[in-house]
């Protein structure tokens, strides 16, 4: 079930309804409904993969006791259990078929002929969000943040709450499962919040994203015959899509859990106004960025063992972080390119000058250095999308030698259809800039307050049910 779409508007309030004023009496009541509500939002996509959701959950929940045992070889056994188990599900639906080509292909190169079979297998929705789900209320157990929990509906709503499953964030046992366990109660401030994130982060999504998407399917799917203006604009356009797309589910996952008492892990901060690329992931997914952090990263070492060390750790997450997103090679070139503009300032040990201040925190507009800093890191992170947009590694390759070489050739003439491109990324800037401090408080004028809401969800309604059919979010894909 998609958020931007006709059931999701249906389902909501008759969920919302039935928690608060029919099941409100008693956790257990409440748990077992949103673990209902949340599987059938899930099946409501793909039935023949619940099976799968489901054995998964089982499994983790199970292996929890194991690594939980005092006999620290039983929990390492478990551990890895729990280790081999996720990551063979990813293997065989997400990364089979991507190793499987590559070893042909490498055969070829010394002349063998080799014919692997292929799975004929979509790809389960959300697998990768609830996998890691589940690896990470292991790892806790076995690191002793986190006791193994009795319940196992306590347990499957951690992995499966429906706001979050299909595309985070990705939540950690130690934050979400608290908040299950314990008693909820209405609180009306915290369910308006929700609503307004709900409306913006739809106001993102099919208002900005979804009027940027033909613009940059456009581009990126006639690149060859366009000029280099109209390239560099198609690549702007998909930087603001993906961000308008990504922080709007995110938005709208954030505060539909506000509406049943919930509160989840931030997982936006208006990246674009970054002044380097390590302010970048510390405000641009941030729950992903923080997992491969905690779990790959300082496991391996950190930056705790010399910068040589610290060094080789930091092109491991990247390009792990690429690998996730999907199986290709121009993922992997992804995260590598990150890694390469990450690596100087881990070198001059500034990787760590903006982790808590806000751009501009005490002044209306940036000094000159700090919009310097932000075109420069906006730049790195736009050229780097180029390879996350293109279907392939020689397309995406294809596509900025036609930038290059474009600039010889006529290089700033606009397409009409391209130039309402700046309209909606314009809309998206402005508001950000005057809503960057607090990403989950909307702020606006009060006497104007309610004129903007009614002016948003006209333009929201317009737009969903003026559209054809529903568009999917980009990271269902991943």
């Amino acid at each position: 079930m998609l958020f931007n779409s006709a059931e999701f508007l249906l389902f909501l309030p008759v969920v919302f309804v039935l928690y608060w004023f029919v099941f409100s009496q008693k956790l257990t009541w409440q748990n077992i409904l949103i673990l209902t509500a949340s599987y059938f939002f899930y099946g409501w996509w793909s039935w023949k993969f619940m099976a799968l959701l489901m054995l998964s959950t089982l499994v983790d929940y199970l292996y929890g006791f194991g690594v939980a045992s005092e006999n620290r070889k039983r929990a390492k056994l478990f551990l890895w259990l729990s280790i081999i188990n996720n990551l063979g599900i990813l293997f065989v639906f997400k990364y089979y078929n991507f190793f499987a080509v590559e070893f042909q292909q490498l055969c070829e190169l010394f002349g063998w002929h080799v014919s692997p079979v292929l799975l004929e297998i979509g790809l389960p929705i959300g697998i990768s969000f609830y996998t890691f789900h589940g690896m990470s209320y292991v790892f806790d157990i076995y690191r002793k943040l986190q006791q193994p929990v009795r319940n196992f509906v306590d347990y499957a709503v951690f992995v499966s709450f429906f706001p979050l499953l299909v595309a985070g964030p990705i939540e950690r046992a130690n934050h979400l499962l608290p908040q299950v366990q314990r008693k909820r109660t209405f609180n009306y401030a915290q369910a308006v919040e929700g609503c307004r994130l709900i409306l913006w982060g739809m106001f993102k999504k099919v208002f900005i994203a979804d009027n940027l998407a033909p613009i940059a399917d456009q581009i990126f799917g006639q690149y060859s015959d366009l000029n280099a203006a109209t390239l560099v604009l198609g690549a702007l356009a998909f930087s603001f899509q993906i961000y308008g797309d990504f922080s709007g589910y995110s938005d709208i996952a954030l505060g539909t859990a506000k509406l049943f008492g919930f509160e989840l892990l931030s997982n936006f901060r208006f990246p674009y106004f970054s002044r380097d690329i390590s302010e970048f992931w510390r405000r641009w997914h941030i729950s992903l960025s923080s997992w491969f952090r905690d779990y790959l990263y300082i496991p391996l070492g950190g930056s705790r063992n010399g910068k040589l060390i610290a060094l080789r750790n930091t092109l491991i997450i990247f390009l792990v972080s690429g690998f996730w997103h999907g199986a290709s090679w121009n993922f992997i070139v992804w995260g590598a390119l990150h890694a390469l503009a990450f690596m100087p300032l881990l070198l001059l040990n500034r990787n760590r000058k903006y982790t808590t201040e806000i751009v501009a925190a005490q002044r209306t507009l940036p000094t000159g250095k700090e919009f310097v800093q932000m075109i420069a890191t906006f730049c790195v992170v736009t050229f780097a999308w180029i390879y996350f947009r293109a279907p392939d590694l020689l397309a995406a390759n294809s596509y900025i030698s036609h930038i290059l070489y474009g600039f010889l050739q006529n290089p700033l003439e606009l397409p009409t259809f391209g130039r309402t491109a700046f309209i909606y990324i314009g809309i998206l800037l402005v508001c950000d800039w005057w809503l960057r401090h607090d990403e989950r408080k909307l702020r606006t004028p009060k006497r104007f307050a309610p004129l903007i809401y009614i002016i948003m969800a006209l333009i929201v309604i317009y737009n969903l049910f003026g559209a054809d059919e529903s568009s999917s979010f980009i990271y269902f894909e991943f």
